[in-house]
């Protein structure tokens, strides 16, 4: 019997930690993907926010997020841990798994929710101002929307979402939505892109620099997903986690597919070209709306829910361009817009929970880090300014932020 649960405790860990590494590597997919979207002279900046922002999340939550979010802030197991004495997280209890594998798989989840935000105010906003609200959404705001959901606590003393028929497998809402609502706050605050809207209400596209850059970034993406979704099954060494191991990364993978011919098709309707932008959020909205709950559906379940995803987000990317909310990569679109799709899906094919129990989450998600995130801007606002002056932009934020070029025999080095 010990060796049994050795052999699951050995294998359920291993698993967390790959599962945990193919999360990670969303990171290279989202700098790739946004690297590719912005302007060749913004190209410096938007690489240096994201491998400073997961750097930044990796510490805080270290710090202090995990703590709030899964130990009411009880900070025994980091100080254990400093004086040498931490505990092995070896129970009793069968198929567990080491305490610092779940740190690991969940210090990436916080890193992805922030990378959402990078997109969204892209090509105009200062560094430092961005890198400060980093500290903020991955030490706090993220942490404390986590606590009411994954991990278990009231709000405010009021309710547990979770008892409340409030059901999110793997982050469309906790995650997704969140990174998408802190963005939506600061691009309200932050103003469109200097010429991306006219005064007779035309709207310019700004295309991005690098389009085979953007598509590996989304198959970067694609493939951590796997990890995602596939890691959020918490276990693999037993048949039937294994077999939901297999269901979860099957209906991950046929989402994504939907999406993209969703999203593509309805390009092609309504802009007359296969617009490859728009197949490229498509994946990444079939991608988000299946992480709700990618072990219940059919694998035609999900392919049809992946391509609502795809579907939403084209008409959600037109919607806010008319509302001249300018998103440069989409990101509230397709983290926002279609985790909430995401959220009201579940119902569908899992019993335990409810419409009323996801509305209420996918509520009190929003709410709280939107206005938690709209203060804290404003805040950074007033301290040290968040939007680069307009020469600047017109030069691009790689030469005034971080003093390099990424093209410099395209763009013209300075000498």
């Amino acid at each position: 019997m010990e060796i049994t649960f050795e052999l699951g405790y050995a294998l359920d860990t291993f698993y967390f930690l790959i599962c945990g590494a193919l999360v990670m590597w969303m990171a290279a997919g989202f700098a790739m993907l946004e690297a590719g979207l912005v302007r060749a002279k913004n190209t410096t900046e938007i690489l240096t926010k994201n491998i400073s922002l997961f750097a930044i999340a990796c510490t805080m939550y270290m710090v202090c997020g995990y703590s709030i979010m899964y130990g009411g802030a009880d900070f025994s197991w980091f100080l254990s841990g400093i004086m040498g004495d931490g505990a092995t997280g070896i129970t009793d209890e069968p198929a567990t798994y080491a305490p610092s594998a779940d740190f690991f798989f969940q210090v990436v989840f916080v890193a992805t929710a922030m990378s959402i935000v990078s997109g969204a105010v892209a090509e105009r906003m200062k560094l430092w101002a961005f890198l400060a609200f980093a500290v903020v959404m991955t030490g706090f705001i993220y942490p404390m929307e986590g606590a009411w959901t994954w991990g278990g606590e009231a709000v405010f003393g009021m309710y547990v979402l979770g008892d409340n028929g409030f059901s999110d497998f793997a982050g469309s809402g906790i995650v997704h939505m969140a990174g998408a609502s802190a963005a939506l706050a600061g691009v309200l605050i932050l103003g469109a892109r200097k010429g991306k809207y006219t005064a007779d209400g035309k709207i310019n596209a700004i295309p991005g620099a690098n389009l085979p850059m953007a598509t590996l970034g989304t198959f970067i993406l694609w493939m951590g997903w796997f990890g995602f979704n596939g890691g959020s099954v918490l276990a693999t060494a037993t048949v039937e986690s294994a077999n939901s191991v297999a269901v979860v990364f099957m209906n991950t993978n046929a989402a994504a597919a939907g999406g993209t011919i969703a999203a593509l098709l309805l390009a092609r309707l309504m802009f007359g070209k296969a617009d490859l932008t728009m197949a490229l959020n498509g994946a990444l909205a079939g991608l988000v709306a299946i992480t709700a709950e990618p072990s219940t559906p059919t694998p035609l379940q999900a392919t049809l829910f992946g391509a609502a995803g795809g579907l939403l987000v084209v008409f959600s990317i037109v919607a806010l361009d008319k509302l001249k909310i300018d998103d440069p990569v989409g990101a509230i679109s397709v983290h926002g817009t279609v985790g909430l799709l995401g959220l009201l899906l579940v119902p569908l094919t899992n019993e335990g929970s409810s419409f009323g129990g996801q509305l209420l989450g996918a509520v009190t998600i929003f709410v709280w880090v939107f206005v938690v995130s709209l203060i804290v801007w404003l805040i950074i606002k007033a301290i040290m300014g968040i939007r680069v002056t307009e020469e600047e932009e017109f030069d691009g934020v790689d030469v005034s932020e971080c003093g390099l070029e990424a093209y410099p025999d395209f763009t013209g080095s300075r000498k």
